[in-house]
């Protein structure tokens, strides 16, 4: 497996971000993505990692789709990948209804379509031609005026990698029609195969290709505990951050993450969970997660378990590990994720798949 991590351009320590990006470097992580939530954008902290770093990928993680015309996000992207020297990486997704409607003030209909109507124009644009497409989102050139087809005026250096991050099942399909990788969330490997895998592959038949063909990008955080004392207090430190995803990522009819969890044998946990935080009731929300559900989706544990999930997350399938190490520090956090990334270059490349629990 490659290893990855994702950073944030908010906050006031950008120089300790840059520092843990250079030291990851270092270290020998593969990848570095730039997140793009509902602060900081992600495009210009990439380019300044571009100056920074000599080897590391560096990947939008993601650009969220309604902020940019689809010719705009090519542009970024094509620069991007000329400032690092072909080491970009375009990670797209869709976002949700309240950061694109309540934030951006853009309709969030029709993602599906939009999500594959940017690709197909992205790809036209760094194609070098010139720009023509007609289709129920987008028009280019915008008919009725005097536009002319045009090209680009940036030269096509690069190969330009599309990675879509995306969790609902006809978004799953269409990562494996179209994408080159899929940057994944709430994982839980011994129920991806009905969660996931089953119509990224629908998605990848569909194209006449293969699994092989899609970087499986996953990520965790990683913790290690000392004993089984520390281990349920890190777990229970996690519960509340769950209970945000499931409970108040997206709107109160939409959340993405929600869903997720359900299609992997928490439905009734996961209801409940996001009856409570709409409620308003955030430690009652925070109660109703079990430990199972945090130790599931997360590389937190003793060195041993976490060396064993990593087993198990090859075995699933996963390509890249995105590793979000814990720490107080920039010290502890770079400890974390160099033992994290030792461990991941000892898992064995070709693993006995393991038997899949019901969920």
């Amino acid at each position: 497996m490659r290893t990855s991590t994702t950073i944030e351009a908010s906050g006031p320590n950008w120089r300790e971000t840059v520092d843990f990006v250079t030291e990851a470097e270092k270290l020998g992580m593969d990848i570095c993505w730039v997140a793009e939530a509902w602060g900081a954008e992600a495009p210009s902290p990439l380019g300044y990692l571009a100056a920074r770093t000599e080897r590391m990928l560096l990947g939008s993680g993601i650009i969220q789709l309604a902020t940019r015309t689809p010719v705009a996000i090519a542009r970024a992207a094509l620069t991007l990948a000329h400032l690092s020297e072909g080491r970009f990486l375009l990670g797209l997704g869709p976002s949700g209804p309240q950061v694109i409607e309540g934030l951006h003030g853009v309709p969030f209909a029709r993602p599906l379509t939009r999500m594959r109507e940017t690709v197909d124009i992205v790809r036209r644009a760094v194609s070098g031609e010139k720009i023509t497409y007609e289709g129920r989102e987008f028009t280019v050139p915008l008919p009725g005026g005097e536009a002319r087809p045009m090209r680009l005026a940036l030269g096509v250096e690069h190969d330009l990698p599309v990675y879509l991050a995306t969790l609902s099942p006809k978004m799953l399909r269409l990562t494996g029609e179209v994408a080159d990788g899929w940057l994944g969330t709430s994982f839980v490997p011994e129920g991806a195969k009905a969660a996931y895998f089953d119509h990224l592959d629908a998605g990848l038949a569909a194209a006449g290709r293969v699994r092989a063909d899609l970087d499986i990008c996953q990520g965790a955080e990683v913790a290690f505990a000392a004993d089984e004392d520390a281990l349920r207090a890190m777990v229970a430190g996690r519960k509340k951050e769950l209970a945000f995803s499931l409970g108040g990522m997206g709107s109160a009819s939409t959340n993405f993450y929600n869903g997720a969890y359900s299609r992997q044998g928490w439905a009734d946990v996961a209801a409940a969970v996001r009856e409570r935080w709409q409620a308003g009731d955030r430690e009652g929300a925070a109660d109703l997660v079990t430990d199972e559900m945090v130790l599931a989706t997360t590389l937190i544990g003793t060195e041993e378990m976490v060396r064993e999930r990593l087993r198990v997350w090859r075995a699933a399938g996963v390509d890249t590990v995105r590793l979000y190490p814990a720490g107080d520090t920039l010290e502890a956090r770079l400890a974390t994720l160099g033992r994290a990334i030792e461990l991941v270059r000892e898992t064995p490349e070709t693993p006995e798949t393991p038997e899949t629990p019901e969920a």
